[in-house]
């Protein structure tokens, strides 16, 4: 009992110094965030109008810095816990970006589709909120 209670402050510590370090991060992509936020704004009034990749691209990379500051902020609000949800929407809206970016290899395209099927039949099966039949 006593070596438990010698490094108990040990998780708390780690906690401590996570969320620290999340606090950070958000602050980081914050400033991505409207760094990209920028960008679009600069595309969308060019003289030559905007690049139709160039922009779906920045915007897809505008809302996964906003995933991921949702994504903390959903950690604190949930007591230091990432809900599952979250990180797939992360992931699905990663591999549309990684679509659009690098459509050459049809089959690529096919697996990543894929990827994305099996990430929504994956959010409708964990899904808490779904009512059970009975």
């Amino acid at each position: 009992m006593k070596m438990d209670s010698k490094f108990s402050y040990v998780p708390q510590f780690l906690q401590w110094v996570l969320n620290v370090l999340l606090t950070l991060l958000a602050l980081v992509l914050s400033v991505f965030l409207v760094r990209e936020t920028y960008t679009i704004y600069q595309l969308f009034f060019t003289s030559d109008g905007p690049p139709p990749i160039e922009l779906l691209e920045s915007i897809l990379n505008f809302f996964l810095y906003f995933e991921f500051i949702a994504l903390i902020i959903k950690y604190f609000e949930a007591r230091f816990h990432f809900p599952l949800r979250y990180l797939i929407y992360i992931g699905i809206t990663a591999i549309v970006r990684l679509i659009i970016v690098d459509h050459k290899n049809p089959m690529d395209t096919i697996l990543y589709s894929g990827a994305i099927l099996i990430m929504v039949v994956t959010l409708f099966i964990a899904d808490p909120r779904k009512k059970s039949g009975g």
